[in-house]
């Protein structure tokens, strides 16, 4: 009989639902991240760009709800996704006794590293355009509350460098050491995945730097332009799971 007609061994059908579980998390954390810095981004944008108090006031407002909104929603997303690689890291340990070598890994959370990066630097920002709308003990109670951010950040910064690189390392001296897992005949596995969404992701990425750019003030383009950037970076990452 052949071996494609013989029945997955057990546990085998369970790991490929975990796995597909995992790829779904990711995908709904990168969403989430690439939305969260796109729509802060255009906002921040719109609001540099005010001519009056009254015009800056409603988009500084929309700025900081939107990334107040954002934090706990990135956090539960990358919460989920990471408990749900784990579950898949249990059960290939307890299949194969050792875990696939994993080499994209560490790309992947230094990725979602930096987006908070660029993320809390962006919120960091919002006391000035409260201060240009002329809400000036607003604005001075939001740097207080900013550079108490600041610092967290930076020492939770830090302590992401010294797991991130023990954790490689430790990646590296598995790898170094095993040949991973032998693989499962009934699940696509990490190599045979199709790739159509690669596309997709590469236009959400060039939409989200291009803002961040324009935010840095990299380049200055038109509204219309900053328009037709969000709405690429949202419509590209929803897509990918279509």
């Amino acid at each position: 009989m052949l071996l494609t007609e013989t029945a997955p061994p057990p546990g085998a059908q369970r790991l490929a639902e975990l796995r597909a579980t995992a790829r779904t998390a990711r995908r709904r954390a990168f969403v989430a991240l690439s939305a969260a810095i796109a729509l802060l981004t255009t906002a921040q944008l719109l609001a540099d760009r005010a001519q009056t108090d009254e015009q800056t006031l409603p988009l500084a407002v929309l700025s900081l709800a939107i990334f107040m909104t954002a934090v706990p929603v990135l956090v539960a997303t990358q919460y989920v996704w990471g408990a749900h690689a784990r579950l898949v890291r249990l059960r290939e340990r307890e299949l194969y006794a050792v875990t696939p070598s994993a080499r994209t890994r560490p790309l992947s959370r230094l990725a979602v590293a930096c987006g908070w990066a660029v993320t809390l630097l962006l919120g960091w920002t919002e006391p000035h355009f409260f201060h240009e709308a002329a809400l000036y003990a607003f604005a001075d109670s939001l740097r207080w509350a900013a550079e108490a951010l600041a610092v967290v950040s930076l020492a939770a910064g830090v302590l992401f460098v010294i797991w991130w690189a023990r954790d490689a390392v430790g990646m590296l001296a598995r790898a170094a050491r095993s040949g991973g897992s032998p693989g499962d005949p009934w699940d696509p596995g990490h190599g045979a995945r199709p790739r159509e969404g690669a596309a997709l992701w590469t236009g959400a990425a060039v939409a989200v730097a291009a803002l961040v750019g324009a935010r840095a003030h990299l380049w200055e383009p038109g509204t219309a332009v900053i328009y037709a950037l969000l709405t690429a970076a949202l419509v590209c990452g929803v897509v990918t799971g279509e």
